[in-house]
């Protein structure tokens, strides 16, 4: 299952992406996340199904610091990654 993912709220300059990229690895996904210039987070992320949706909820319930409203989600043809999730600035 392949995954394109933004994350609106208060997402950028809270550790975000950094939580998503520790609960990627935590669930097993590949995949990438890094900030927008429109203050969203996006996503890329692939993994099996029951596997994705175990990530998705944790990135929707944010950590500490952030505050999501809304995540898009929408399938995906291509996620580019090595076998890891990265970051990406």
């Amino acid at each position: 299952m392949k995954q394109h993912i933004i994350v609106h709220g208060t997402v950028q300059g809270v550790g975000f992406r950094h939580f998503v990229q520790t609960e990627a690895e935590k669930h097993g996904v590949n995949g990438w996340v890094r900030n927008k210039s429109d203050g969203t987070v996006e996503v890329k992320a692939e993994s099996d199904e029951q596997t994705m949706g175990g990530f998705l909820d944790s990135v929707a319930g944010g950590n500490n610091f952030s505050k999501v409203d809304h995540l898009d989600i929408e399938a995906t043809d291509s996620v580019e990654h090595n076998g890891y999730f990265s970051v990406k600035y």
